[in-house]
């Protein structure tokens, strides 16, 4: 029965019968039909596209906001230091004022209101109303929480560059990997197309042997149901590479979609990262690792400086005032200077509180650095295990695929001549679709492992 349909296939299609053909003329080519479908145009490109990393790099160092959080992180951290110097430093006060008392409109008072005694014999009388200034002075000697707070800062503003400096490797990665799954999903788009295209072509063919009486309504429906399977991975396919894009976008700085232009070279993106970063001497050089720590070494500080406040502070003053004078302008009233020794006693808990506050707050930065460095112990071991898995793994869709090929090429030859059923019509091109996807899937994950490698070690300065 399968020889007589073949024999009516090929007759049908206007070759030979087997019987009558001759041995050394070569068998009939495959049947090739032709196809047309709207879902079988490309996906349109994106409105705006990158074509070079630092095309790329340029962008989100102008548009990041996390880049600009973190530069304003430091910044922060900076006038936090100078204002923790500023204690330590001397400090200078001009004040000047006019007064009058109501009440007794010719005795001239200061801007305290305490009247200014008039010096007997004098030549020059304060006015009336008096005008007045003073220049003051301070200047600490001995402050020990002082001292503490301004190491805290110190501390504070390491980890808030440390930071900065993890926020320019991770915006890095981030970048690297959405470019990498923008460039994959364009890639599945277009072997969905293809999947399609090879989906119809069996329809196609199936119809056409059940023209002919050598196929059933059954095989028809069946490879139509594989079309409608191959439409379905087509508009998924189709809406991961909008979703890819608008991630793009974000990443770049921009609420909407962009693509990656053609051109962009993907297979050369670690060299080109390693033109932005540079790898460690040591793991512990890690920026996060390098903020945990010295956030850790601020709040120790931070702390010390609560228990400093039990200390006593000396302090140094120094005043000069002047105040108007008939005759005029004025004179210089009183010049001191005094030492100031400064002993807390009690207030009331408030030292005490706040010593078992930053406590916390020490504690709390320890077991951040812990976990931290816990962290990128298995990420590092991780990164560079998947890149000789990823490497492990195309070599296998590789493999996969050639196979899917030849089994999809045999396949549909013997339906076409009536030995095969569209059952292994269908299961063959559903694999080799699936194998075309693992292969290119795999092609961008060992991209992506190795990208992940040298960044999980590297320091990136922008």
């Amino acid at each position: 029965m399968t020889h007589r349909l073949a024999l009516l296939l090929l007759s049908l299609a206007g070759a030979p019968a087997l019987a009558d053909q001759d041995p050394l003329v070569p068998a009939p080519a495959p049947f090739q039909p032709q196809v047309e479908d709207p879902m079988l145009v490309p996906a349109p490109a994106a409105s705006k596209q990158v074509g070079t990393w630092e095309e790329a790099l340029g962008l989100v160092r102008e548009r990041s906001t996390d880049l600009r959080t973190a530069e304003a992180n430091v910044q922060r951290a900076e006038g936090r230091w100078r204002q923790a110097l500023s204690v330590l430093l001397p400090n200078a006060r001009v004040s000047a004022g006019v007064a009058y008392d109501l009440l007794n409109p010719d005795n001239p008072v200061g801007l305290t209101g305490a009247p200014v005694m008039a010096q007997p014999g004098a030549d020059r009388q304060p006015t009336v109303p008096l005008a007045s200034g003073t220049v003051s002075l301070s200047q600490s000697i001995v402050d020990f929480g002082a001292w503490r707070g301004l190491s805290s800062a110190s501390a504070a503003e390491d980890s808030a560059r440390a930071n900065l400096y993890d926020v320019q490797r991770r915006l890095t990665l981030s970048l690297a990997r959405t470019l990498v799954a923008t460039v994959a999903a364009e890639r599945a788009a277009e072997i969905n197309r293809v999947g399609l295209r090879r989906a119809l072509e069996r329809a196609a063919l199936a119809q056409r042997s059940f023209e002919l009486g050598a196929g059933t309504q059954l095989d028809v429906v069946r490879v139509s149901q594989d079309v409608e399977i191959a439409r379905q991975s087509l508009v998924s396919g189709d809406e991961q590479l909008h979703r890819a894009r608008e991630a793009l976008g974000l990443a770049l700085g921009h609420p909407e979609e962009v693509g990656v232009n053609p051109s962009f070279n993907l297979q050369g993106l670690v060299d080109q990262t390693r033109a932005t970063c540079t790898p460690l001497k040591a793991l512990s050089e890690r920026p996060d690792l390098e903020s945990a720590r010295t956030q850790l070494e601020s709040a120790r500080e931070s702390r010390r400086q609560a228990s400093a406040g039990y200390l006593p502070t000396l302090g140094l003053n120094s005043s000069l005032n002047a105040l108007t004078t008939e005759p005029g302008p004025g004179r210089f009233s009183t010049w001191s200077i005094a030492a100031v020794l400064s002993v807390p006693i009690w207030e009331g808990g408030l030292r005490g509180g706040l010593v078992r506050e930053r406590a916390g707050i020490e504690q709390q930065a320890a077991e951040t650095l812990e976990r931290t460095r816990r962290d990128v112990t298995v990420e590092v071991a991780r990164a560079q295990r998947n890149v000789s898995v990823a490497e492990s793994l195309v070599k296998t869709a590789a493999s996969s695929l050639d196979l899917a090929a030849k089994t999809d090429q045999l396949t549909r030859r013997a339906f076409e001549v009536g030995r095969g059923s569209s059952l292994e019509l269908v299961q063959s091109g559903a694999a080799l679709r699936q194998a075309e996807l693992s292969l290119a899937l795999r092609e961008f994950e060992l991209v992506q492992a190795r990208l992940d490698a040298f960044l999980t070690e590297a320091r990136c300065d922008w």
